[in-house]
């Protein structure tokens, strides 16, 4: 805990029937500050890796690498519905009667980049309102495909035949239920999205989350420092005269590193500030420790 208070980051296992809201409105109750943002939503049936930053650490949010992540999904086979989920109103149901392999077949297709149309139900805004807002009024608008990276894929059968196991490892933007869906359509069956659980992203797994409880007991305690949202950037360490130079505005001598190159700012009190390279020079882009 810093003299400005709490700042750091939360990783929260996120329970099913919690919206990402509600998660961080209680986290400002916990930790006393209404500085809290998250990285990246999860909808209220998912669970899993939900990374909250706390106090300072919440300007890191538009610093932080949407990349890679990882899910745990069950798809369940011949029914659609209007959210791509099992949570929505049914549009169509058919029989099912397909293999583990045709399966595997038909999401194997999807490996690599595809085109993604983003689902109606989504926070993605159009025209100032949310995509979400609109489908509950019955409306429905034309939305652009977007390109995505389906890293790996694996599928793996249930106990249900017409429901199966899914892993997914794909860049940030990425809607599981849609690709879920899409799976479905190219069976020929349809499908829908019945259970997700998100096992890592912004390079936290789920080793490294903890229940709202847990979290509650001892906020200190699960608090990680801000640092860790840069771990995968190059390190620059200065000597006082440096850090004075980066706090006052200034920039500091940065050979070596190529232009727009993001690193790591660290002083006698360790990390403070994510910096940038430019000219053969670095300067702060944000300071996270005052």
């Amino acid at each position: 805990m810093s003299e400005n208070g709490y700042a750091g980051v939360a990783v929260v296992d996120k329970p099913a029937g919690w919206t990402s809201f509600d998660v961080v409105a209680k986290l400002r109750r916990v930790y006393g500050t209404r500085q809290i943002g998250h990285t990246g939503t999860l909808d209220p049936m998912a669970t899993g890796v939900l990374v909250v930053l706390i106090g300072r650490a919440a300007k890191a949010a538009e610093y932080v690498s949407a990349g890679r992540k990882v899910y745990g999904a069950r798809l369940r086979l011949g029914i659609c519905t209007d959210t791509e989920d099992i949570t929505g109103s049914i549009i169509n149901e058919k029989s099912v009667s397909v293999t583990a392999d045709e399966v595997r077949e038909a999401a194997g297709r999807f490996a690599g980049e595809y085109m993604q149309t983003p689902p109606m139900y989504s926070a993605l805004k159009r025209g100032g309102e949310k995509l979400v807002d609109l489908a509950r009024r019955g409306i429905t608008v034309e939305r652009e495909p977007r390109r995505v990276q389906i890293y790996s894929i694996s599928v793996g059968e249930t106990e249900r035949a017409d429901e199966f196991a899914l892993t997914v490892a794909c860049s940030g933007g990425t809607y599981i239920r849609t690709l879920c869906a899409d799976i479905g359509k190219a069976l020929g069956c349809g499908g829908c999205m019945s259970e997700l659980r998100r096992y890592e992203t912004c390079g936290f797994t789920l080793s490294d989350a903890h229940t709202i409880e847990e979290i509650a007991s001892s906020p200190e305690e699960f608090l990680l420092p801000t640092e860790r949202l840069f771990y995968e950037l190059p390190v620059l360490t200065l000597d006082a005269d440096g850090e004075r130079r980066i706090r006052c505005g200034q920039r500091v001598n940065g050979a070596g590193y190529g232009n727009g190159e993001r690193v790591r700012l660290c002083g006698e009190g360790g990390f403070f500030a994510l910096g940038e390279a430019e000219d053969g020079q670095v300067r702060s882009v944000k300071l996270f420790v005052l």
